[in-house]
């Protein structure tokens, strides 16, 4: 049993390192190619982000995106207040590597955040 979550894990980690967007958890089950248990899927996911090897996106439906740390985004493990983009389209989500300034009130002070901008990309808009 041991040895099939091993396997699980690495094809999840591999595809979440394989693409340059988010997926929700359907979109993962959808591609492994082999059964595998729901929960065990959101188990695995959930792992990745509390090891810093992926980080959790919350969509304007309240879906939850997970994008690898490694390649899905330029940012470090740690370094998770980002902008992510969602286009209405063609529903990718994406990291962002441009910078959020954001100015808060005097005594505030944050250690991180999350934002999602949603519209049109690139591709979509061309």
């Amino acid at each position: 049993m041991a040895k099939r979550n091993t396997e699980t894990q690495a094809a999840v980690l591999n595809l979440l390192r394989g693409r340059s967007s988010a997926l929700c958890h359907d979109d993962v089950m959808e591609e492994l190619t082999t059964e595998v248990n729901r929960v065990t899927v959101y188990r695995i996911l959930n792992r990745f982000v509390d090891q810093g090897l992926a980080h959790r996106i919350v969509a304007d439906d309240g879906k939850q995106y997970f994008a690898s740390c490694a390649t899905g985004c330029s940012h470090g493990a740690l370094d998770h207040g980002h902008v992510h983009f969602r286009c209405t389209d063609c529903e990718r989500i994406e990291c962002l590597d441009q910078p959020l300034n954001v100015n808060l009130p005097k005594g505030y002070v944050a250690d991180n955040f999350n934002v999602l901008l949603s519209g049109t990309c690139a591709a979509c808009a061309s």
